[in-house]
């Protein structure tokens, strides 16, 4: 579905264009404007449609409409590809989803194709709009931009990360914790949030190192001017910063997740230990009732007048001295 279409000429939107055939070729005739079409979850028969007007690259048209794309940036003769994958937090589910967009850019014209409801790039695209000096720098500021939101959002999402991190690492180690598996569980399914949102951060270091002029000698990419690097550093650096935190973080729930499994054993060793002391003291007057049981006619002692009261004062007698020495020792 084609979200919008229009033309822009000197930082400004001239136009809404209907057809993006007819907005393509009044951007080429001017020489000094562009077209920026937005498509959503396109079919291939729409998209068909695009690649062909545009003259997309097939391999990068495949990827686009397939999507579950590692981010990427491929470049051909006649168009630049960049795959890039936002992230939406849920932190009452504790659940990180992934969103895809792809970015065509090319002589006059800067196609999005978006997938998912992870990255609005309407917003972007207000944004741009109010930012004439900066959309002026044609396709280019476009990828900057798109780029630039994805990676500051992600920027946001460490953040919720990082106190759901704290509250979770609160639960684990608060003297009322129960340790239960569902904590352990909880922590396993955390962790594996963060390697869902490593799998759309780490990759992306590469596209975005060449994009700010960290390629092969130091060379620009083509269709990017070479005077927009110093944005995309600034675009990798905050991208580092994410990728130390997501770091951080795996190491940091690895560490709880360790810490509580520990803690699991000491409970239960503490557990088997209150077991154990309270069967030593069950064993002793279990032993004595056992032997004054077997109903032997040679004991002299049943014949006591005082036999059974001294029997349970000696049974007590240990029980309560046993219990004494589990006390001192911890176990009780």
């Amino acid at each position: 579905m084609i979200v919008d279409c229009a033309i822009y000429r000197a930082g400004r939107r001239t136009e809404r264009a209907g057809e993006f055939t007819e907005a393509l070729a009044k951007a080429r005739a001017s020489g000094d404007a562009f077209v920026w079409l937005g498509v959503l979850d396109p079919s291939e028969e729409e998209f068909g449609r695009v690649s062909e007007e545009f003259g997309l690259h097939p391999l990068a048209v495949e990827d686009a409409l397939k999507a579950h794309q590692r981010p990427k940036l491929e470049v051909y003769d006649d168009s630049l590809f960049m795959v890039l994958k936002p992230v939406v937090y849920e932190p009452r589910s504790d659940r990180v989803s992934l969103g895809e967009v792809m970015v065509f850019v090319g002589d006059g014209f800067v196609v999005t194709v978006r997938h998912g409801d992870g990255a609005p790039l309407a917003e972007v695209r207000d944004r741009l709009e109010h930012e004439p000096g900066m959309l002026a720098h044609g396709p280019t500021a476009v990828l900057y931009a798109i780029a630039d939101a994805v990676v500051d959002h992600y920027l946001v999402v460490a953040a919720e990360l990082q106190t759901d991190l704290e509250e979770l690492e609160t639960e684990v180690f608060s003297p009322d914790s129960s340790g239960s598996r569902d904590t352990a569980e909880r922590i396993y399914t955390f962790k594996r949030q963060i390697v869902e949102f490593r799998r759309a951060t780490g990759p992306l270091a590469a596209p975005v190192g060449r994009l700010a002029g960290g390629g092969p000698f130091g060379h620009g990419v083509p269709f990017v001017h070479d005077s927009s690097q110093p944005f995309f550093r600034d675009v990798g650096d905050h991208l580092l910063r994410v990728n130390e935190s997501v770091e951080s973080l795996d190491r940091l729930v690895s560490d709880i997740l360790s810490a509580h499994l520990a803690q699991m054993g000491v409970r239960q060793n503490d557990d088997m230990r209150k077991i154990s002391a309270w069967a030593a003291m069950a064993a002793v007057p279990t032993m004595i009732a056992g032997i004054y049981g077997m109903n032997f006619e040679s004991m002299p002692e049943l014949a006591w007048p005082g036999s059974y009261p001294v029997v349970v004062l000696v049974m007590v007698g240990i029980a309560v001295a046993l219990h004494r020495q589990f006390k001192r020792r911890g176990w009780l």
